[in-house]
């Protein structure tokens, strides 16, 4: 008796950077700790006979395909009621009037447990099965977005951050000392580790200093200590908008990135939001250290005061994913942020001062596609992370999204005009909703389900 399970369906997914690859009616199969162990192919020899002896969970139907889960990494969970607010604001005003105050409340962990939980059911619905979070500096509240994690089913990195700068934070939401920062840090990490001895999909522990202008010298210090200690995965903020760019550089004298590699923060399994303002010799850190940038485009429109040339920086060998930066983006959804990618990096190409001659408007050879940037929210998230997710393939982690071109709900026909794999993949990425994704698993469970309605 076969303790896998069966999967049959149309497959999209770039296992190699940026370059589509299109299964027509793949047979995956699953171990029970919901690894994918073989993908047969309909041309492999075996397929006729290894579909006839499978007893399949779920064949998808004509009009449905299979596509990795998404990988979110940059996502601040506490500012989801804030999401859509006062984006018209400056950041000063976002920032100070909207989202310390809201991130305050989480001292109050029934009113966590309420926006946490609604927070996490949203994003698995909009096919967002892995997640790299910002909770606040509450332990018990950072704790408690990782448990909702692990009982909904979601994949969560989780960090418990650090504003430890009492000249640089409101009195109202800070640390109350550099070292209650650096003890409730260890704690969190020693508590998410042991949680993750019953979270078959993975938990884990992420050493969060908000950004290089909220934390002292001390604090980054004993964070880059720590995450060295542990060996566990980094974020914060790099370079995001003109402000931060220009205090790092005041303070230290060097850039953002310079500065959190001297901290020990620039390492592997570090993911850096943003990132609009580095350099090619900050690239340069960036690959030396295996860090990666988690490109936010949405938000980045908002508050980062210019386009990061992410077509460049690939090609340079920086690794890069998505980020939806729930609030400073208003959209939960990856597909939005695919779609603002690929938009950004052609306004970035073509410039958008129309005073100027064309020829010197915008940066030449910046334009990126929407494979491009299907190919960041998936694998470029899990290379990011460091984690074996992000493609259909032997070997790792059974995550997809189960989505339906002939949804009544919301249907994509293609009229027997643009039919090839390419054209089908690119009609989804830009015009699929919610009603199009009915089924998404995380690690060979399923967590969300729409199929029956």
């Amino acid at each position: 008796m076969t303790t896998e399970s069966y999967f049959k369906g149309d497959v999209f997914h770039t296992p190699t950077d940026g370059k589509l690859e299109f299964l027509e009616d793949a047979l995956i199969q699953v171990d029970p700790a919901g690894i994918i162990t073989k993908v047969i192919k309909k041309t492999d020899k075996q397929y006729e006979k290894a579909c006839q002896q499978a007893d399949i969970t779920l064949s998808l139907s004509k009009g449905q395909c299979f596509l990795p889960g998404f990988v979110d990494l940059h996502v601040h969970a506490p500012q989801w009621p804030q999401a859509g607010i006062a984006l018209d604001e400056p950041l000063n005003v976002w920032l100070d009037e909207c989202t310390f105050p809201l991130e305050a409340k989480y001292a109050d962990t029934d009113f966590a447990q309420q926006v946490y939980e609604d927070l996490v059911t949203q994003l698995l619905s909009r096919g967002t099965t892995t997640v790299l979070y910002f909770a606040t500096i509450h332990l018990e509240a950072s704790l408690l977005l990782a448990k909702i994690c692990v009982e909904k089913g979601q994949r969560g990195l989780v960090g418990k951050v650090v504003m430890d700068d009492p000249q640089a934070n409101p009195d109202f939401y800070r640390d109350a000392s550099t070292e209650a920062a650096l003890q409730e840090t260890e704690q969190f990490i020693q508590s998410i580790q042991k949680l993750a001895e019953s979270a078959p999909q993975g938990v884990y522990p992420v050493v969060t200093p908000r950004f290089v202008p909220s934390c002292t010298d001390e604090g980054l210090a004993g964070l880059g200590a720590l995450a060295q200690k542990y060996d566990i995965h980094v974020q914060t903020h790099c370079s995001e908008g003109q402000w931060e760019h220009d205090f790092v550089q005041e303070r230290f004298g060097k850039t953002d990135t310079e500065v959190l590699k001297d901290f020990g923060l620039l390492k592997e399994k570090a993911v850096m939001a943003h990132g609009n303002f580095i350099s090619p010799q900050d690239g340069a850190l960036f690959i030396e250290t295996g860090a990666a940038v988690a490109h936010c485009p949405i938000s980045n429109a908002y508050f980062a005061n210019g386009v990061i040339p992410i077509k460049q920086l690939k090609k340079q060998g920086v690794t890069i994913g998505l980020g939806t930066d729930i609030s400073g983006g208003f959209s939960p959804s990856l597909y939005d942020n695919i779609k603002q990618a690929v938009m950004s990096s052609r306004m970035l190409e073509d410039g958008v001062d129309v005073t100027r001659a064309q020829h010197e408007r915008g940066v030449a050879d910046s334009r990126i596609s929407v494979i491009d940037a299907f190919s960041l929210a998936t694998k470029g998230g899990g290379d990011a992370l460091q984690l074996p997710i992000g493609v259909i393939k032997e070997g790792y982690a059974f995550d997809v999204q189960v989505i339906d071109s002939r949804n009544q709900g919301n249907p994509l026909p293609d009229f027997g005009v643009f039919t090839t794999s390419e054209a089908r993949l690119q009609k989804i990425l830009y015009l699929a909703t919610m009603q199009n994704i009915r089924q998404v698993w995380v690690q060979g469970k399923k967590v969300h389900d729409k199929q029956g309605e």
